[in-house]
């Protein structure tokens, strides 16, 4: 006849077995979800000049979440490509939408739009010698004006302001929006949201959904360690006991 207590433990052991596997199960489920949640919504992209600079920089890895054109706010930092800008894919700041006028600069130095000036904590240099000034320019419907957080450094809507589109770029020519830097290490994070364009018609973008697809997978992760190391760690403690 059994002693009631190994019975207890072997009860025990089955259990812990059975909650093991299912932690095992689940974090699978989520690691796995969230892996291909981030693949598909998300695309890594290398920074190919300092023009973002503080921002991003040169070399810096991004994570962009895929959107389209249409979903473009003023103050989002964009990946697109235009063949006359360069035969890569490019990271600005959106300034300006369709139909609004953009000029720099009033008596601070700052950007206006519409005739509001705009508050830009994010930009390399600030002040009255922060950034070259242009007269006012109308972005034309279903375009983009964008300039670079490094106003003094960067060539973007300004040099281009000749052009037929007056600088501006096409909506369609957006392939993402910049979310966080994943690499390096010591810029890792998320991006500020973009305020001084907050009270503007149309508002700011919301955040993308990188912060809940990377606590699916972290947490997917640590269910599949702990549930793997349960087997290993009973098993241990069984003989610790029997010793």
């Amino acid at each position: 006849m059994g002693k009631p207590g190994r019975t207890a433990a072997s009860q025990g052991g089955r259990v812990g077995n059975a909650l093991s596997g299912l932690a095992v199960a689940l974090g699978c489920v989520l690691f796995l979800g969230g892996f291909v949640w981030g693949a598909v919504l998300y695309q890594p992209y290398t920074v190919p000049t300092d023009s973002m600079d503080p921002t991003v920089k040169a070399g810096d890895r991004v994570l962009a979440e895929r959107i389209d054109g249409d979903e473009v706010r003023r103050g989002d930092v964009v990946v697109f490509q235009d063949s006359v800008w360069s035969d890569v894919p490019m990271v600005k700041r959106v300034v300006g939408v369709g139909g609004d006028k953009v000029a720099c600069c009033d008596k601070q130095g700052r950007l206006t739009v519409n005739g509001e000036s705009v508050d830009e904590p994010y930009l390399k240099d600030q002040g009255p010698d922060s950034q070259s000034p242009f007269k006012e320019t109308t972005v034309p419907q279903d375009k983009l004006f964008l300039l670079g957080d490094h106003r003094i450094d960067s060539v973007d809507s300004r040099v281009h302001l000749q052009d037929g589109d007056h600088g501006a770029v096409a909506r369609a020519d957006v392939n993402a929006r910049v979310d966080a830097v994943a690499w390096p290490m010591d810029g890792f994070g998320m991006l500020a949201r973009p305020g001084g364009f907050a009270a503007m018609p149309g508002g700011i973008s919301e955040q993308g959904p990188l912060r809940p697809v990377a606590i699916a997978t972290v947490a997917g992760a640590v269910l599949i360690l702990a549930g793997a190391a349960y087997g290993p760690i009973a098993r241990r403690a069984g003989r610790g006991g029997r010793d």
